[in-house]
């Protein structure tokens, strides 16, 4: 079952449960799914839909989203509105992926780096590229890029 059949099936169970907060993440996540469908489409890709690995890409997005809100309404004293954003962050979470921990993601650098023979800072990009294709959704990029330089500097 794809990742957006599954969200179609939860979204649908939600709703016969009575789930308000999943449903409402559900439908969010469903919406910007079709929104990076749109874009795709007059991005010139005919009518092709997004695979599972690109919509790993907007759920990451959605993560981090919510991740910089938790953030700024606890800095705001606003604990209600943090405690929801965790709410679907948890809910959006559960759809993606077990994440990388710091080891994990040094070893998948290092044989990254190995693999192509990068040997100095002007790889990095070539070796971003293949973590994205291998470990999207699993890895945190931003972390990955410092652990490159680490490596790489």
């Amino acid at each position: 079952m794809s990742l957006r059949d599954k969200l179609t099936a939860d979204m649908k169970e939600a709703m016969k449960a009575g789930d308000k907060k999943k449903l409402g993440t559900v439908r969010l996540m469903l919406s910007a799914i079709k929104e990076k469908d749109i874009n795709s489409r007059t991005a010139g890709h005919d009518s092709e839909l997004i695979a599972d690995a690109g919509l790993l890409d907007v759920l990451t997005k959605m993560v981090k989203q919510r991740q910089d809100s938790i953030t700024a309404f606890e800095a705001g004293g606003r604990p209600e509105l943090a405690q929801n954003e965790q709410d679907e962050l948890a809910v959006i979470q559960s759809y993606m992926p077990r994440q990388m921990d710091e080891t994990e993601a040094k070893v998948a650098v290092a044989d990254a780096i190995k693999a192509l023979g990068a040997t100095s800072v002007k790889d990095i990009g070539k070796v971003m590229a293949e973590l994205k294709a291998k470990f999207s959704g699993q890895m945190d990029m931003g972390k990955a890029g410092g652990i490159v330089k680490s490596l790489l500097g």
